[in-house]
């Protein structure tokens, strides 16, 4: 378990849900002068300065986005822990921790308003 609190180094990417990865990809880039960190063809993480990132994820069909209502997440870079240090710490604390120990560098939880937050792993 983590002896003291979690150290946030910045935020990692925010999320922003959009109809057209494509169209908004190229608005980001263009328009905002942001460069591709990867991709594929849902998803677009761009960089934005920093070392942070903005990640376009595309929605479903039918799917209404209303400005202002559109981010998903936020990720916090993290400067040391384990998954199980960070989510024994997480649910010491009383918060929900989503996913599971594997090759992911992530973990998801929600805070007390319920807004979903990741935390990124140390490289």
């Amino acid at each position: 378990m983590l002896e003291t609190k979690l150290r946030t180094k910045g935020i990692d990417h925010t999320v922003l849900h959009v109809k057209d990865v494509a169209k908004s990809r190229k608005f980001y880039l263009d328009v905002l002068g942001m460069t591709v960190n990867h991709e594929d063809a849902t998803h677009a993480f761009l960089w934005c300065g920093g070392g942070q990132m903005v990640a376009l994820f595309q929605v479903g069909e039918g799917t209404d986005i209303k400005p202002g209502d559109d981010v998903n997440h936020m990720a916090l870079r993290i400067e040391s822990g384990t998954y199980e240090e960070v989510k024994a710490y997480l649910e010491s604390n009383g918060a929900t921790v989503f996913g599971r120990p594997g090759d992911n560098r992530w973990i998801y939880f929600d805070d007390p308003d319920g807004h979903r937050l990741q935390i990124m792993y140390p490289d």
